[in-house]
C-alpha cells in the first residue's frame, strides 16, 4: 500500500462526445496503460460560470469537455479545482471585482460527464455568493457522488478530508488554500481551509498534519493534497510553496496537486512523490493574457500500478471558444517544451516518448 490516502473519484461515462470530434486525436498523446493500472487525472481551474454557462446551459452540458471527453472518460477519475460555486442562489460577497457561479442543472451534469470525482472547493471563489452558494455547492456535490473538500460550515468541516474509491484504490484529499484569507472558515463560522506557507506559522501547520492523520485512519492507498496557492500569472512557485510542498510529502502526502497561477509551472518529484506546482486552466472565460499562453494547460495523468506510483503524464490541452479542447500539434508542442523548462530547476527526468511526455516515479 502507498503511504498515504486519496480523494474520491466516482464518476459518469455516460455521455456522448460532442459532434465531429476525433477520437484519433483524443488517443494519439499517451501510450495506452495495462488493465492494471489505476489511471486518475488532476486539472487545474475548471470555472464553469458566466460566458461558460451561458454558452453550454441550453445544450448538452458535456459539450464543454471538447474533444477531451473520451479521455476524460478513459480515466478511473478526475480531481479538480472548482473554481465557481454551484447555486442559483445567495447575495454576492460585498466588495469583490470577480464572482463566479454555474446552474446546478449545467454545472452537475457537466461534472458528472467528466468522470469528475473529487472537488476542490478550497479556493477565492467558493464563497463569491456567500454561505448560501457554498451550501448549495456542497449539496450538489454530495448528490452528485463528486467527494468534495476544503470549505465546510466552520474550519474543523473545511480541514476534513474527503474519502472515496477510485477504481480499486481508497483515496483520501485534502484541499487547502493560501488565498483570500477573508473566506478563511472560523471554529463557527463557514468558509475554507485557509493555511499560511509560513513554516514559522505552526498553527496553520499543525491543522494540515492533523488533517493529514485524519486521512491515514481511513486506511488509505492514497493521499492528494490540492493547493490553490501564489499569485497570479507566475510561471515558478515561490520558494514557501516549494518548502511547503515538500513538507507535505514528508508528512505523508502522496500526491501535491497546485493550481492558481493560471498558467502551468513546473513538476518536481520528491521521495518519489510529484509535485504538480500548477497545473494551469482547464476551463475558463479568463482574458488571455499576452505572451503568458494562459489558454494551453495540461491534464496530468498518474499511473498507479500494483500499488506504486509509476508514471505522471501530462496530455496537453487548450481552451477554445470556452471549450477544453486536445491541444493542437502547435500548442501541444509548447506544453511539452514549457513543462520540461519549468521542471529543469526540480531536476526532474520528463522524457520524451511517441505518447507525448512521461515523468517516472519509484513511489513505492
Amino acid at each position: 500500500m502507498l503511504a498515504a490516502g486519496i480523494t474520491a473519484l466516482a464518476g459518469c461515462s455516460g455521455a456522448s462526445e460532442p459532434a465531429g470530434q476525433s477520437e484519433d486525436r483524443v488517443n494519439e498523446t499517451a501510450d495506452e496503460p495495462s488493465q492494471a493500472t489505476t489511471r486518475i487525472g488532476f486539472v487545474g481551474d475548471v470555472m464553469l460560470g458566466r460566458s461558460v454557462n451561458e454558452q453550454w446551459a441550453d445544450r448538452n452540458p458535456a459539450g464543454v469537455w471538447g474533444s477531451t471527453l473520451k479521455r476524460l472518460q478513459g480515466l478511473d477519475g478526475l480531481v479538480v479545482n472548482l473554481e465557481c460555486c454551484i447555486s442559483d442562489r445567495g447575495r454576492e460577497w460585498p466588495d469583490k471585482v470577480y464572482y463566479f457561479r454555474a446552474a446546478p442543472d449545467f454545472a452537475v451534469p457537466a461534472l458528472q460527464a467528466a468522470n469528475a470525482s473529487v472537488a476542490s472547493l478550497a479556493n477565492n471563489h467558493i464563497l463569491d455568493f456567500s454561505e448560501t452558494g457554498l451550501k448549495d455547492t456542497r449539496a450538489h456535490l454530495t448528490d452528485a457522488t463528486i467527494a468534495h473538500a476544503g470549505a465546510g460550515p466552520d474550519r474543523d468541516a473545511a480541514f476534513e478530508p474527503a474519502v472515496t474509491e477510485i477504481g480499486p484504490l481508497t483515496v483520501a484529499t485534502i484541499s487547502l488554500t493560501s488565498r483570500y484569507e477573508t473566506y478563511a472558515a472560523t471554529e463557527n463560522e463557514p468558509g475554507t481551509a485557509h493555511v499560511t506557507l509560513d513554516s514559522s506559522t505552526s498553527g496553520s501547520h499543525q491543522r494540515v498534519e492533523k488533517a493529514i492523520e485524519r486521512a491515514r485512519e481511513q486506511d488509505p492507498d492514497l493521499v492528494i493534497a490540492s493547493l490553490h496557492w501564489g499569485p497570479n500569472w507566475e510561471t515558478a512557485p515561490a520558494d514557501k510553496q516549494k518548502t511547503f510542498a515538500r513538507w507535505l510529502i514528508e508528512h505523508g502526502v502522496d500526491v501535491v496537486h497546485g493550481h492558481s497561477a493560471h498558467v502551468l509551472q513546473g513538476i518536481e518529484v520528491h521521495q518519489g512523490r510529484p509535485i504538480i506546482y500548477d497545473a494551469g486552466d482547464f476551463v475558463d472565460d479568463y482574458i488571455d493574457k499576452e505572451g503568458l499562453h494562459n489558454k494551453r494547460s495540461a491534464l496530468f495523468e498518474l499511473l498507479v500500478r500494483e500499488g506504486s506510483l509509476e508514471e505522471l503524464r501530462p496530455v496537453p490541452v487548450e481552451i477554445v471558444d470556452e471549450t477544453a479542447t486536445i491541444a493542437d500539434e502547435t500548442a501541444a508542442e509548447w506544453v511539452h517544451e514549457t513543462i520540461q523548462e519549468r521542471s529543469k530547476p526540480f531536476e526532474t527526468p520528463v522524457e520524451r516518448t511517441d505518447g507525448g511526455l512521461s515523468v517516472p516515479l519509484d513511489g513505492a
